[in-house]
């Protein structure tokens, strides 16, 4: 079987997500990837380095510049005619294109899939409560896949070759606006090793900012909060774990002031190790986390940073 994974990239740099991705394409067999996207000939050099990916597809246009999905689904499903599968990484780009391009294919797309084996996948649902095997029989599959449930590939010791692919152009259906994008020195959510986040608990933005991103920083930590903060205003949608968020798995996970709702639960049960801190002894959070505190987290968090 012949794999295409959709590589996930701002133009400058390729992101962690798609090392994860290339892991599970492997599963199906031999791994091909593609760059769609301008001025994104570096991108294809750092995807063709990435061990186990054969060759490399780039397709380099001003169309592909912001990766809308209604351009690059109809340049996914011309270069499927020589795939037997595609696979995203499940982000909100790769999210936004593979239902388009599994709709112009007319099968089925797999989401958030955990588990590979032959055509059977492994993924959940119930918010991740449950997890269910399901068996495709379409000739050609579309899957996304969760980086936090495979291993990432190695970003050495590749040597694939890169082709230029004939751009479709722009489809005429959507244009790029604009992008409200937050900046940080932080290490990214996905990618981070240590997560503190924040909740509602925490009352208001500026509580957010001189409690979290202190105790953030002396850890060397990602910032994240939960959807009830982000709903509030504390922080961007950026900033938001879980279910309709972004979905993680760091080696420690701090949630500060989160009661542990079922949605936010779904994007960080996977951490190695949770630390919880809440007020509330019966918070749903406390169920699976490996340290819980009970407390006021505005004498504990200070007290923690100055103690760090």
């Amino acid at each position: 079987m012949s794999v295409l994974v959709l590589v996930e990239h701002d133009n400058a740099t390729l992101k962690d997500a798609t090392l994860a991705t290339v892991t599970a394409a492997a599963k199906l067999g031999e791994v091909h990837a593609l760059v769609a996207g301008q001025g994104a000939q570096g991108v294809a050099d750092e995807a063709a380095k990435i061990a186990g990916v054969t060759k490399v597809l780039l397709a380099d246009d001003a169309a592909y510049g912001h990766q809308l999905a209604e351009n690059v689904a109809p340049l996914i499903v011309e270069l499927m005619a020589n795939y037997d599968a595609l696979v995203a990484p499940a982000t909100a780009n790769g999210k936004n294109i593979a239902p388009r391009v599994a709709a112009l294919l007319d099968v089925m797309q797999l989401s958030e899939v955990m588990g590979i084996d032959g055509d059977q996948f492994l993924r959940p649902t119930y918010a991740g409560n449950a997890l269910a095997t399901v068996t495709s029989s379409d000739a050609k599959k579309v899957l996304t896949v969760r980086g936090t449930a495979f291993a990432k590939a190695e970003k050495t010791g590749g040597s694939a070759t890169i082709e230029a692919v004939s751009a479709k152009g722009d489809q005429g259906l959507s244009s790029f606006v604009g992008a409200e994008i937050a900046k940080s020195e932080r290490p990214e959510l996905t990618s981070a090793k240590i997560i503190v986040s924040g909740g509602r608990a925490l009352q208001n933005s500026e509580n957010f900012h001189s409690l979290i991103e202190p105790l953030a920083d002396k850890l060397g930590a990602g910032v994240g909060a939960s959807r009830a903060a982000v709903d509030a205003g504390y922080v961007p949608n950026d900033y938001q774990v879980g279910q309709t968020g972004k979905i993680v798995a760091p080696e420690v996970y701090i949630a500060v002031g989160i009661s542990g709702a079922i949605q936010h639960l779904a994007g960080m049960k996977d951490s190695k190790t949770i630390i919880a801190i809440n007020k509330d002894e019966d918070a749903p959070i406390f169920q699976v986390a490996d340290i819980g505190l009970v407390g006021d987290l505005f004498k504990i968090v200070p007290e923690l940073t100055e103690k760090l």
